[in-house]
């Protein structure tokens, strides 16, 4: 029973129809019950105040290697993997993170079986079993995941921040943790870790440290008395809250310039300073109001100024990491080639800024006006999935008084002149640390990080430096944002007359489409805008594919100075290259959404080159294009995959040979060329009338198609694009194998695919359900049981209607030819479970599954991307789930027998597998020998993707007669 139900007023959206209700069960664990009788899916995330500031000296990582175990087995339950498999089988999902002074734990589920999955969950806070055998083999879990951070640029820094800090503060730990601080260290020591393990849970893990939120369709009172039943065995040992008192940095570590050498090419200064907690004046919001004035990127900011001199080409600015205790202020300045020269001159800009800031007085209008953008934004904020939603509350009430649960820091209200002063007088050169990337550092430096060995050197950089850095740096003409022009006043929804149910296609003409789906889901005041500009030109060579890319980036970097302002008060616009050309997207408030798409729409028709803009963006796609070979070797993998699979796709090798060599004149001479031909496919969607939909896209093909000396002329029939796909031989296995693009990494992957059909109901379900069944077994014996990696994934794959399955295993363990036998040998296994499945097992799997189906989209974006889906592959196919749901209800056990003894299993006639293989450095040795062993039958090796693609037969195109339409 409930020691005290506080009827406390939890503040809530004025939209938001779902209940609340705060409960502290006898055993001191505070709770969040919500009653949404609308939702698909319930929801629980238990936030514990415990996190990795609290693990041993010696043990780094034990409080996220706890947070692995936990997942295994519990007394009531003992059965391994047993808890993510009743969630998995029952349409959810499950995870958890670690963060330094919270371990949060979180999952969701198909509303009819909530309660045992509660039960289940409730589990691991109550008895949970940690085997020594799983143990052991966690901790292989642990380290892979480490692993596969070794060489991402974002968990290095963060690091190299931690690490220069005072030692005996938690903020200076190394938290994943790997095979080396969780097993060899301490056994070197004597130390048992798992009986550290279990006495960590026992000291640090107590209810009165936890909030737990609750997020079902039942009513409130049902809900509490579920909890009640579920969570109040948890022991509560009354500890007090784990404090870490102090602050990280002392004066050896500020005024300090650190070189770093990342791995990705690129330049970066971070601009840190410590800073008084905003969490202590959340309602004063003074980190809020600087880091919209230091990020701003307007006309008159500091990034408007950088990126003028072409110095720059990102900035961000804000609170970084934060407690009770101590804070960080961060500004973050992506850098060009330029730009790293002038190092000293940027950092001089910023801190003439600080001082315009000063002078110019905190301005009550820009507090009001940020006030009054939140406000809008909370009160009109869109329903997300229950999942993130209960994450982000729990973490909230570990920190805020109740009534403020919901809000967290996201309302500044109370203007206090006097607390941002004080921030910025904390932005001090006598408080800063600078820490300053680049490849240029390469054979510079003198030191190592110890976790990630990044290489980096340190030295003194003083308030006097700093001054005279000002001094140097050039005068610009630096000032404060204008008023908004794009801030909403028309909220008001507008009556759709005609209540659809899905997109209609509202207009067609020779120039475009347009599908319009008029809001009667949402009632919320915003609207979501597509437009597809089809272009032959865009994708017929390397070069025209670059081209097209750098054209779209260009658009978005004329427009940013003005288009900042829309997106500061919540309306979202993006210009991005595709396959077949660009599309233009906007999302958000309607009120003002009409001004922002002319002026793109205008920014396009009146596209010109500015050499300068050029270069900076073409830079940056160098750049992008030379990272590639840094992405994870599971995505390689990938996108071998695709490469394989998609006709008409340019390398990006190829990509990157052509590009040092594009001028000005030849994107001048391309974009008329770009636009001389163009097909529009266009989707409205929200609180927008059917007229304004018209009028909307008429504004467009007026400026594209008509008057004296029109821009684009319609698409010849023969000109329509589409993208087909490589049909593999039944029959067959095709294996490519490649090496790992970077040399520094260890990880090796996989990625086993299956072919199976073009888009059909009854196939579609059949494969769903297969992937259901199997997906958590999969995860179990592939990664639990025989630890080949932390990313092991079963999933589903859908080529522009082109469906299959694929795993995808990412391993230093063992080499990629051993994995795809590990594959085969877990679809033999699961064969057997196949046929073994009862009748009741069979039926509660497509019961989950229809479940999902039928789970309502959450708001406007979620909606409009899944028709936008069907119109962009050309299946057109609006009512899916609604026919899924129908085809799933028909099928029988033995159907689904048969589907997997022709497609799947192991040596079935019918099935099309291919495996892609990237060899990492730990398993090069076993590259050449595979490479060069005899093929067995029914197997070819691919060596050249393009020989191979040209050579296949290609599935027919969803888009064959698309466009070309009688008028």
């Amino acid at each position: 029973m409930a020691v005290g139900r506080e009827d406390v007023e939890i503040i809530k959206p004025r939209t938001d129809k779902r209940e609340y209700r705060r409960i502290v069960l006898r055993n001191s664990l505070q709770v969040l019950l919500i009653s949404d009788p609308d939702t698909d899916k319930c929801a629980a995330s238990m936030n514990v105040g415990v996190g990795s500031f609290s693990d041993p000296v010696g043990l780094e990582g034990l409080a996220h290697f706890l947070e692995h175990m936990l997942f295994y087995a519990s007394e009531k339950y003992p059965l391994e993997d047993s808890y993510s498999k009743y969630i998995t089988e029952h349409g959810g999902s499950t995870n958890a993170f670690t963060a330094s002074e919270q371990t949060n734990y979180y999952f969701d589920v198909n509303t009819d079986c909530f309660e045992e999955a509660l039960d289940r969950f409730a589990q691991f806070f109550i008895k949970p079993l940690m085997s020594a055998d799983a143990t052991m083999r966690e901790i292989k879990a642990v380290d892979s995941e480490n692993q596969k951070n070794l060489l991402s640029d974002s968990w290095r820094m963060n690091q190299l921040q931690k690490h220069l800090s005072l030692e005996s503060h938690p903020f200076h730990k190394f938290s994943t943790g790997n095979w080396d601080t969780l097993d060899v260290r301490p056994k070197a020591k004597g130390v048992d870790t798992r009986q550290e393990l279990l006495k960590f849970y026992e000291d640090k893990y107590s209810a009165n440290l936890m909030h737990l939120v609750v997020y079902s369709k039942e009513s409130l009172d049902k809900i509490q008395s579920l909890v009640e039943d579920k969570f109040q065995e948890i022991l509560n040992s009354d500890k007090s809250r784990f404090r870490f008192p102090g602050q990280p940095c002392t004066s050896e570590h500020l005024q300090i310039l650190v070189r770093a050498v990342p791995i990705k090419q690129g330049h970066k200064l971070r601009i840190v300073w410590p800073i008084t907690p905003s969490i202590l004046r959340y309602k004063e919001g003074p980190c809020r109001y600087l880091g919209h004035l230091i990020g701003h990127e307007g006309e008159g900011s500091l990034f408007y100024v950088l990126k003028t001199l072409g110095w720059a080409t990102g900035l961000s600015a804000g609170e970084g990491e934060w407690s009770l205790e101590f804070s960080f202020f961060k500004v973050v300045i992506e850098l060009t080639d330029a730009g790293h020269d002038h190092m000293q001159d940027i950092v001089g800009l910023l801190f003439k800024y600080i001082p315009l800031l000063q002078q110019s007085g905190v301005c009550k209008w820009i507090f009001d006006e940020l006030s009054a953008v939140c406000e809008t934004g909370f009160h009109y904020q869109d329903k997300t999935r229950p999942i993130g939603y209960v994450v982000n509350i729990a973490s909230n009430m570990q920190t805020y008084p109740p009534k403020d649960w919901l809000v967290g820091s996201s309302l500044p209200s109370d203007f206090n002149p006097d607390t941002i002063q004080m921030i910025l007088n904390e932005l001090s050169p006598e408080n800063v640390r600078i820490f300053w990337e680049s490849k240029k550092f390469e054979g510079l430096t003198d030191k190592f990080e110890p976790w990630y060995s990044t290489a980096y050197s340190i030295e003194k950089v003083s308030p006097s430096m700093i001054q005279e850095w000002m001094s140097l740096a050039p005068n610009e003409k630096l000032h404060l944002p204008a008023p908004n022009v794009f801030i909403p006043t028309d909220l008001s929804i507008k009556n759709a007359e005609e209540k659809v149910k899905f997109p209609i296609l509202l207009r067609k003409s020779s120039y475009s489409k347009l599908w319009y789906k008029p809001d009667t889901v949402f009632s919320t005041p915003k609207a979501y805008v597509k437009i597809d500009f089809n272009c032959p030109h865009a994708s017929n060579s390397p070069e025209a594919e670059v081209l097209a890319d750098i054209f779209a980036r260009l658009l978005m970097d004329y427009l940013n100075e003005y288009a900042y302002y829309a997106q500061v008060a919540g309306l979202h616009y993006g210009i991005g290259h595709t396959d077949s050309g660009f599309e233009v997207t906007l999302l958000g408030y309607n009120d003002k959404l009409r001004i922002l798409l002319e002026t793109v729409i205008d920014k396009i028709a009146n596209f010109e080159v500015k050499p300068d803009r050029f270069s900076v963006i073409k830079e940056m796609v160098i750049k992008d294009y030379q990272n590639f070979k840094f992405q994870q070797p599971y995505q390689q993998a990938m996108y071998y995959c695709s490469l394989i699979l998609e006709d008409h796709t340019w390398p990006w090798m190829e990509q990157l040979e052509v590009l040092p060599r594009l001028s000005v004149e030849d994107l001048a001479k391309f974009a008329p060329l770009l636009l001389s031909r163009a097909f529009l496919e266009c989707y409205i969607a929200g609180n927008i009338e059917r007229e304004e939909a018209e009028s909307m896209i008429q504004h467009v093909e007026d400026a594209f198609f008509n008057g004296p000396n029109p821009i684009c002329q319609p698409l010849f029939p023969s000109q329509h694009l589409t993208n087909r796909v490589v049909k593999l031989e039944r029959g067959m296995n095709y294996v490519y194998l490649k090496e790992g693009l970077n040399p520094s990494d260890e990880n090796s992957a996989l990625v086993h695919y299956i072919q199976v059909h073009r888009d059909d109901f009854i196939l579609n379900v059949k494969l769903q359900l297969f992937a259901l069944i199997a997906k958590q077994p999969a995860f179990h014996q592939l990664r639990s049981v025989e630890q080949l990696g932390y990313i092991t994934v079963l999933m589903q794959r859908n080529d522009s209607g082109i469906r299959g399955v694929q795993f995808i295993i990412q391993s230093t363990v063992k080499g990629p030819g051993h994995i795809d036998l590990r594959v085969e040998a877990f679809l033999k296994m699961f064969e057997s479970k196949l046929y073994e499945m009862t009748n009741d097992e069979f039926k509660s799997n497509v019961n989950a599954l229809i479940d999902m189906k039928l789970e309502k989209h959450k708001n406007l974006r979620e909606e409009s991307r899944f028709y936008w889906r069907e119109i962009i592959d050309g299946t057109l196919k609006f009512d899916r789930r609604e026919a899924e749901v129908a085809a799933l209800r028909q099928i029988t056990q033995q159907e689904l027998i048969e589907f997997f003894n022709e497609n799947v299993k192991v040596g079935a006639t019918r099935k099309k597998t291919l495996s892609v293989r990237v060899y990492g450095n730990q398993h090069m040795a076993e590259y050449n020998p595979e490479k060069n062993e005899p093929v067995q039958q029914n197997t070819t090796q691919i060596d050249d993707i393009f020989s191979f693609r040209r050579s296949q037969p290609l599935y027919g195109s969803f888009k064959g007669g698309f466009g070309h339409m009688k008028l």
